[in-house]
């Protein structure tokens, strides 16, 4: 039996897959969010569609300096092998055993177990979760996702055990939306740590790779952030093509002539090749870094003008923790084609869109009025069932009549559907859906081609 006293001997245990969450777990952990423990283990866990060639997180600059909080490094995907750890989940039966296999394999014989854990809603961090039955969860958050919703409904077994949601604090007054269905309180992480932590990041020798860019004191570059966004299925890989050659004219646009460009780790060269030829085209000097570095790092290394992006968290990271400029671009056509409605990109898309200002538009920018207002209605939209409570906010919200900047975060069929303000009155909302209707438009329209 597992030891469950105020006596216990604790382990606490860290689930990391990107170096930016590592990097938030390090400044929890400096900033003293977790108690003392006897063990603390860190947990790696490769994503990417084949680990077994991609190096994981391990192997980035930085993560030896990151691993030192922490008593050891133990790889989730060695213990799964060869099952994917995005994909695989226990069976109920099978838990009593993979609990006491686990406890063997990494000697916790009966300590208390206590989870960290990031997207809890999925696996590995559910898998996990559902292996230690007992064990207390903190959430914590690497990126904007957390100010959504959780993206289904959760098992209350596991919803129940969360005690808090860590995140960067990446838009100050704004409370995410994440597990408040179970009440779970949302605890910001202190910036100052962070801050530190990424600092200690970019002191590193060559953290770009060696020669890949210096640059000039005289102009400090604009900085490109890509993606990958066809990989997500958001857009083609000739419209991500596009979405780069858009940036590099929008920042020439500005008169920035030095341009960086950081591509996705994951992303094929090929993306870059038409960003090349037009910054070549208009006088620009555009450097490619490929080396896999945080986009903080370069922050700090490179001190830019501008940084531009899509809807990356890079993009309010810069703006929260260094006070650059930063700039969007494309975050409308993804807004006009994101579906379904409650896909889980529609939040950072959403914050982005509303507080980024456009890179060809005005340079003042008004962010909406009420943004906890807009954010809680996309997030009451995108999950009614998990945020049932938050339905009478939401319908105040839109019935006092969203301006024209703040509308297209809604679409008519879904907020019909949910029977919220701004959809077909109830009485018409049957109408594209009648057999009857849609019969007596094609005769219609039959009609109209014979006459013309």
């Amino acid at each position: 039996m597992t030891r469950t006293g105020p006596g216990a001997r604790v382990t606490q245990v860290f689930l990391a897959s990107t170096l930016y969450g590592t990097a938030t777990l390090a400044a929890c952990v400096d900033a003293g969010a977790f108690p003392a423990a006897a063990r603390r283990i860190l947990l790696t866990s490769n994503h990417s569609p084949a680990p077994e060639v991609t190096p994981g997180i391990e192997t980035m600059p930085g993560f030896a300096s990151l691993r030192t909080r922490f008593d050891e490094v133990l790889d989730w995907n060695a213990v799964l092998a060869p099952q994917h750890p995005s994909t695989w989940a226990p069976r109920p039966e099978d838990v009593p055993l993979w609990e006491r296999q686990l406890r063997a394999l990494w000697s916790l014989g009966e300590d208390r177990v206590e989870l960290v854990v990031e997207s809890l809603q999925v696996p590995p961090a559910q898998s996990l979760a559902r292996l230690f039955p007992g064990a207390a969860i903190d959430v914590y958050a690497d990126g904007l996702m957390s100010y959504g919703p959780t993206r289904f409904r959760l098992d209350p077994q596991i919803g129940a055990r969360v005690r808090r949601v860590l995140h960067p604090d990446l838009v100050p007054g704004l409370r995410p939306l994440l597990l408040t269905e179970f009440g779970v309180r949302a605890e910001a992480v202190p910036s100052p740590a962070l801050a530190k932590v990424l600092a200690e990041l970019a002191d590193l020798p060559d953290p770009v790779g060696a020669g890949a860019y210096a640059p000039r004191a005289d102009e400090p570059p604009a900085l490109l952030l890509g993606q990958y966004l066809s990989a997500l299925e958001l857009m083609s890989p000739a419209e991500e093509e596009e979405l780069h050659v858009a940036m590099v004219r929008g920042a020439v646009g500005r008169g920035h002539r030095e341009l960086v460009f950081k591509p996705h780790p994951n992303a094929p060269a090929a993306h870059c090749r038409r960003a090349r030829a037009e910054a070549e085209r208009l006088g620009a000097r555009l450097t490619v870094l490929d080396a896999p570095v945080l986009a903080e790092t370069l922050y700090l290394r490179l001190n830019p003008a501008l940084v531009v992006g899509c809807f990356s968290t890079g993009l309010l990271t810069a703006r929260a923790l260094y006070g650059i400029p930063v700039a969007r671009t494309g975050t409308g056509t993804i807004l006009a084609r994101l579906t379904p409605y409650q896909n889980s990109n529609r939040i950072p898309l959403t914050l982005v869109d509303a507080l980024v200002p456009d890179l060809v538009g005005a340079a003042e920018h008004r962010p909406p009025a009420d943004l906890p207002g807009l954010v809680g209605a996309v997030g009451f939209s995108m999950q009614p069932r998990v945020l049932a409570e938050h339905r009478a906010r939401t319908e105040a919200y839109l019935a006092g009549g969203p301006d024209a900047d703040t509308r297209r975060y809604f679409t008519r069929r879904r907020l019909t559907a949910l029977g919220l303000p701004g959809g077909l009155p109830a009485r018409l909302a049957f109408l594209p859906r009648s057999p009857a209707v849609r019969r007596a438009a094609h005769r219609l329209r039959r009609g109209l081609r014979r006459v013309s």
